[in-house]
């Protein structure tokens, strides 16, 4: 994970798991505060948009380990990529 590139993705994706706690907070303190339902429906729809991307990148970032190791056949490649979809989505 030394690589600057791994190093830039693992911060962008910190940054964006950080906005997502954020907004799970603030559905908390809306909560507590008794907003309205369809407020809170709104910033939970808006946090869990925000996480499906942050785990997508994720996705994405094992599939490119996949796709990049130099150690594998297309075959193997392929078998890794068809088990990292299915297991995770």
């Amino acid at each position: 994970m030394n690589d600057p590139q791994r190093l830039q993705h693992r911060d962008s994706l910190l940054k964006r798991l950080a906005r997502v706690e954020g907004q799970v907070r603030g559905i908390q303190a809306m909560i507590k505060r008794g907003d309205e339902c369809e407020a809170v429906a709104q910033q939970f729809s808006a946090a869990r948009k925000a996480l499906d991307k942050a785990y997508q990148e994720m996705l994405m970032c094992l599939a490119e380990d996949a796709l990049l190791s130099p150690d594998q056949s297309h075959e193997a490649t392929l078998a890794q990529l068809k088990t990292i979809f299915t297991k995770y989505t």
